[in-house]
């Protein structure tokens, strides 16, 4: 019954959403974007978190959960392909930006395209070989890519080590530039603040490139591969060149995130990448909706936020925040807020999150064929 009421109170706010026209849409976009910009400022701190300094959350973990989420979410969201080891590319990210920022006198700004375009070229070589395969076998392979990267830079005393790098250099700052009361682009250590301005400009750039995409060839290829690979390969379209574009395009994502943290943070270890990390960016992939860009904001915001706001519990915050977990998966399995496409398809049987658990149609399989028409 609480299910049941759930849905349809999303449903309900899904259609009215979906009436509306086009330029009321953009003014709740330009509102949606002003909020989060003044998030900072606004008076909730002691509430939302009582033990760390808003700010700081606000930047880490939850700017940078949600922008790694949008990456992984074109991965495994929008192509159906389980990627366990994204991590890796937010670990390639931090790494050049660590290691051409110390060795050399190169500006923050020239380096990030190049971190960029590694991060990217990574995923072009991780997919390259290894895109033929399905489900849990893909899975596996890019969970060890993931150990790969990490005990790759433990063991390499040219990028540290296990010691890491320290000194990276942060973004020239221009002072003067005030802006909800703060220096907008004043960047330190000890203020969070202007970073988490980047990121929310970065989280824009890709949502707006995410949902042109969506509405284009590229994007009614990644979901006729989500749906059913065999039949996308028959109707002729090159399913092995667009999930290569998926992987390279989240692992460019994921790159430019470790960039942006660790030029917060001017210092990095190998430790700082753990699988866990990424199996946490899935996690809130699936609890929000997978697919759905908005639902995967709000999974990725609750997996980073409700840690920090239990933070009080010491070391039963963990229990509480699995908890919350399984609740919200009890009411909502599909995720919070899934997309009217993606919930019929799971529905159905297909498309599932790399094949996995998606083989076989349940009882509703016609009736979720019929409302994904």
């Amino acid at each position: 019954m609480i299910k049941n009421r759930v849905s349809g109170v999303f449903d309900t706010i899904h259609d009215t959403w979906a009436g509306l026209p086009g330029w009321q849409r953009w003014i709740v976009y330009a509102a949606l974007f002003v909020l989060a910009l003044a998030l900072p400022s606004l008076p909730i701190s002691s509430f939302m978190s009582p033990h760390v300094s808003w700010g700081d959350v606000l930047f880490f973990p939850i700017g940078v959960y949600i922008l790694l989420a949008l990456g992984l979410n074109i991965v495994v969201g929008k192509a159906g392909l389980l990627d366990l080891g994204f991590v890796a590319f937010f670990a390639i990210g931090a790494y050049h930006i660590a290691y051409i920022g110390t060795q050399t006198e190169w500006n923050f700004w020239a380096i990030l395209p190049i971190a960029v375009l590694m991060a990217a070229v990574s995923g072009i070589i991780l997919g390259a070989p290894t895109l033929r395969l399905r489900g849990d076998y893909l899975a596996i392979v890019t969970l060890g890519f993931g150990e790969i990267v990490r005990i790759t830079a433990v063991n390499t005393e040219a990028i540290g080590g296990t010691n890491g790098i320290a000194g990276i250099p942060h973004p020239p700052s221009v002072e003067g530039v005030v802006f909800f009361g703060h220096e907008i682009f004043k960047y330190g250590l000890l203020d969070s603040r202007p970073y988490y301005y980047l990121l929310v400009l970065l989280c824009a750039i890709v949502i707006i490139l995410t949902v042109r995409w969506d509405h284009s060839r590229v994007g009614r290829a990644w979901a006729a591969i989500r749906e059913d690979e065999d039949a996308a390969e028959v109707m002729g379209v090159p399913t092995y060149k667009f999930k290569l574009l998926a992987f390279a395009t989240g692992a460019a994502i994921g790159g430019a995130t470790g960039v942006f943290w660790a030029g917060k943070v001017i210092s990095i270890v190998p430790q700082d990448f753990p699988f866990m990390l990424s199996a946490t960016i899935l996690a809130a992939v699936v609890l929000g909706g997978s697919g759905n860009i908005p639902g995967v904001m709000l999974g990725a915001f609750l997996v980073a936020w409700l840690p920090e706001r239990f933070r009080g519990f010491a070391e039963y915050r963990i229990l509480v925040f699995g908890a919350v977990l399984v609740l919200m998966m009890a009411l909502r399995p599909e995720g919070l807020i899934p997309s009217r496409q993606r919930k019929a398809e799971l529905k159905a049987g297909t498309g599932g999150m790399g094949s996995l658990g998606a083989e076989v149609g349940g009882p509703d399989s016609v009736e979720a064929a019929e409302v994904a028409k």
